[in-house]
Parts: C-alpha cells; sequence; structure tokens
C-alpha cells in the first residue's frame, strides 16, 4: 500500500507524529520493531509474575504537562493519571525529608529560612506556568510569553549548582534543587542544569509528578487507540534496516538518533550533512533496576511513603560529587538514585500486599560495571531494612537498555546530551528546519530533536508539523 506518510518507531514521539498527522485526514502507518508499541513507555513482569514494572520511563510530570497531551484528551481513550499527595521527596542523613508538594505554601514549610526565597522565585513562574511550559516545549525561537518565559530564563540558564549556593543557605532547599537538576544527566556545575531544577519544580505545584494507573504502556496504548480512531495503521513486529525497506509514502518519520540515521541512510545523506550528525553528543547511560517487594519501603522519614518518587544521594555536594564522577568516565561508590515506588498508589501493580519499586542512577556511557549493590545501599541508608523486603530484583545495564530500545546509545535514555548548546542545536547544527533530514521528505522525530528528553511527544508533533508545511501544503502550521 502507499501511505501520505509512514513514521518508524511507537515511541510517544512516533505516535505524537503519526496523531498530528492523520488529525490532517492524511493517510498514516506507524511501523515498530518490537511486538508491543511504546519504546521508552513499556510495562512488563520484568520480575515475578503479578508484578508490572515499567521498563523505561516511571513518573510523569511533563507528560501531565504537555501541551500535545493535553490537547489530545486521552482520558478518553483509558488514561488514567494518578497523583500523590506529594509530588517528590529527598530524604536526609538526619531522618527527614524535604518535600516538592502539590502547592508552594507545604513545599516552603519543609524548607526552612529558605522558603520565602523559594516563594520568590517560584511564585511569578508558577502564575504563568502553561505559558513557561508551551515555550520550553518547542524548537528555539521567539517567545510566545515573553514574560514568564523571562521570569524563568532568569534563573534557568545558570548551573543548578551555582545558582542553589547563590540562593538558599541551607541544605535542605540545596538539595532539593540538586535532585531534580540531575535529571538533566549533567554535571551539576553545567550551565543551564538549573533549568531542569526550576522545570521539574514549577512542574512539581503546577500539575504534580503523576504514575499512569496500570504501567507507563498506558500512555502508548490510549495514544495507539486514539490514532487508530483517526483511521491510522500500526504494524508491528517490523525492523527497519534501510529506506528501501519502508512502504511508499511521501513522508517518511524516524524516530531515532542521529546515529541511527547514518545506518539506514547514510549512503544517500552527503558527506558534510553526515560530518553535522557525527558530532552529535550521547550522554551517560544508565543502569536500572526494578524490584518486587513483600512490603512498602520502610523509610526512616515516614514522608517518603505520601509520593510515588524519591531522591536519594544526601545534601548538594554528594550529588554534585557523585554526577560529577559520572561526567569524567567513573563510577561513583554513592550514586544519586531516582526512585519510584507507584505500587503504594497504583494498586493494579503488584499482587494484593505486595508492592513494586523501580529505579536507576547514571554512569558513563556504554559502562559495563554492575551497579546493583551501590543502588540498594543507597537506598537502605535511608530505608534500613530494604533488603528484607526484596522478593526478587532485575537489572538492566546500559547495553541491556539499548538492546531494549536501539534509541537509548550506550544507556543515555535522553536521546543525546541536553547541555545548553546541544538543547538549541539538536541533532545538528543548522538553521534551518531542526526536523528535516537533507533528504526530501524525510524527517526525525525522536527525542534527538527539539525540545529533546522526556515522555511529552513535543518532538514528534513538531516534526509532523514540519512535514505538514513542506509536503503538504498546510502552510498555517
Amino acid at each position: 500500500m502507499e501511505y501520505d506518510a509512514a513514521v518508524v518507531g511507537s515511541g510517544p514521539n512516533g505516535l505524537a507524529a503519526a496523531i498530528t498527522l492523520a488529525q490532517k485526514g492524511l493517510s498514516v502507518i506507524v511501523i515498530e520493531a518490537k511486538d508491543t508499541v511504546g519504546g521508552g513507555t513499556r510495562t512488563s513482569e520484568l520480575t515475578l509474575p503479578g508484578f508490572l514494572h515499567d521498563i523505561c520511563s516511571a513518573i510523569h510530570p511533563i507528560g501531565a504537562a504537555s501541551p500535545f497531551f493535553r490537547s489530545l484528551k486521552l482520558e478518553d481513550y483509558g488514561l488514567q493519571w494518578i497523583y500523590p499527595p506529594v509530588s517528590l521527596a529527598h530524604p536526609l542523613e538526619d531522618g527527614s525529608a524535604v518535600l516538592l508538594e502539590n502547592n508552594i505554601e507545604k513545599t516552603v514549610a519543609s524548607l526552612g529560612a529558605d522558603g520565602r526565597t523559594y516563594t520568590k522565585i517560584m511564585t511569578p513562574i508558577l502564575k504563568d506556568w502553561e505559558g513557561t511550559i508551551d515555550d520550553l516545549l518547542r524548537p528555539l525561537s521567539l517567545p510566545r510569553y515573553p514574560v514568564p518565559f523571562i521570569n524563568f530564563g532568569k534563573y534557568a540558564f545558570r548551573s543548578t549548582y551555582g545558582l542553589a549556593n547563590s540562593l538558599f543557605e541551607g541544605e535542605r532547599a540545596k538539595a532539593l534543587f540538586a535532585g531534580l537538576g540531575a535529571h538533566s544527566i549533567m554535571p551539576l556545575e553545567a550551565r543551564f542544569t538549573a533549568s531542569f531544577s526550576m522545570m521539574l519544580g514549577l512542574l512539581g505545584h503546577a500539575v504534580g509528578w503523576p504514575v499512569a494507573k496500570g504501567g507507563s504502556q498506558r500512555i502508548a496504548d490510549t495514544m495507539s487507540s486514539y490514532f487508530i480512531s483517526l483511521g491510522g495503521h500500526i504494524q508491528t513486529g517490523t525492523y527497519m534496516k534501510s529506506l528501501d525497506d519502508l512502504p511508499k509514502a511521501r513522508a517518511i518519520l524516524l524516530d531515532i538518533t542521529p546515529r541511527q540515521l547514518e545506518a539506514i541512510a547514510g549512503k544517500e545523506i552527503a558527506a558534510k550533512h553526515l560530518t553535522r550528525y557525527r558530532r552529535f553528543k550521547y550522554g551517560p547511560g544508565v543502569f536500572k533496576m526494578d524490584w518486587a517487594l513483600d512490603h512498602p519501603i520502610p523509610w526512616k522519614a515516614s514522608e517518603c511513603l505520601s509520593t510515588a518518587s524519591v531522591h536519594l544521594g544526601g545534601t548538594m555536594d554528594e550529588i554534585a560529587e557523585a554526577e560529577d564522577k559520572v561526567s569524567r568516565g567513573k563510577h561513583p561508590e554513592n550514586p544519586f538514585v531516582i526512585l519510584a515506588q507507584q505500587s503504594l498508589f497504583d494498586q493494579t501493580r503488584a499482587p494484593d500486599g505486595k508492592h513494586t519499586a523501580w529505579g536507576y542512577c547514571h554512569v558513563p556511557n556504554s559502562s559495563t560495571v554492575d551497579m546493583s549493590g551501590y543502588i540498594e545501599a543507597q537506598i537502605e541508608r535511608f530505608a534500613p531494612g530494604f533488603h528484607d523486603c526484596i522478593i526478587a530484583r532485575h537489572s538492566m545495564s546500559p547495553s541491556d537498555l539499548e538492546n531494549y530500545n536501539p534509541n537509548y546509545i550506550g544507556g543515555d535514555i535522553a536521546g543525546g546530551v541536553q547541555d545548553f548548546w546541544q538543547v538549541f542545536a539538536r541533532p545538528a547544527l543548522r538553521f534551518s528546519d531542526p526536523y528535516a533530514v537533507p533528504l526530501k521528505g524525510i524527517y526525525l522525530c525522536s527525542s534527538s530533536t527539539p525540545p529533546g528528553g522526556g515522555v511529552h511527544g513535543m518532538c514528534g508533533h513538531y516534526a509532523a508539523k514540519s512535514a505538514l508545511r513542506t509536503i503538504f501544503g498546510f502552510k498555517n502550521e
């Protein structure tokens, strides 16, 4: 068959691209190498029967805030967000925890003397959060909402470490900002990491940090259902090795990274353009674990049981040291661990009375070091007796993750380094359309394109809008 458009890859960005095209009445097929759709939003029984574990993404503040996702009303197709009472907990050595609450006032209560400063910087941004998020999740352009964007930008272009030290006096606020900034998967001293601290903190107040009921797979499943309702087609179990393997289509959208693009289409791309794509930098990988648990994690800080999301790393200096080691190709003995405990709020994740946990730490790209002992020791540090909860465990190294999803080059789950330059110049430094490949009708729509990593679908959405303008003549896109 011939189609108006073919999309390779059924992660959130691939499905977003397909939906955006199908909404215009175009015939669209999605082609997926695995037997199920999902990409980074799959769920599986990784440990024992009845225990559902998110294979990659688990907590979805950006998904809940995504302008594209919100426009789809996926709730009508079965997606149900579950919002824990607290967005995030960051336990400390003294047995207490800093809480990112769903409103600023409650958050300030756990920050002590730094609460007033936190209120001063976050309140103006929260007031116009939708405009701020809309501008942040777009390719580089003049902001549509300049006032909130300027309020955000006053802090966002700095390093997390520098900003926290200049704003806060106490360790509690610094630790909170450090954990948020570490989601950048860069050294906390790196410029632009503060944007992650600010955005994730903002989302904690604006929409919360929800989980998808039944697992992250439900995000992909509901997007697929909506796409099919538009007349779209999905073909699974089909691995594409070259452009010749694709059905005839006027536009091809590839939810892949620049390295995979070269493998599929390198012979057809001019050398000067290939050189630009080869400069694309991939970041550190992750070592990821899942646990089947006999009972909830016994946190020293009981407040941690009020959230699905926990940051483990101690003080800002400890987290900064761990992330700096990773950036220098070393493995921290006390890694920063991002942990999720979805089953506390979603009873579908485990058998009655049992629980699941999910966690990972950053490691050098393509690392072969088993970090499971270090991760579990960090959890045990803040939850003595954690080992006694474990019924079964499952781990995934960077190579395991890449085998699961070829977009995770060396275990890089963000689709490439998200430093200051590469956020604005991904996938290559070009002054034209960042999604268009220098081959007629070919586009990249993965997280290696603006606005970068995260389950939000905006990369695919904007890539599809580019194709609508340049191939199909929809001038107002």
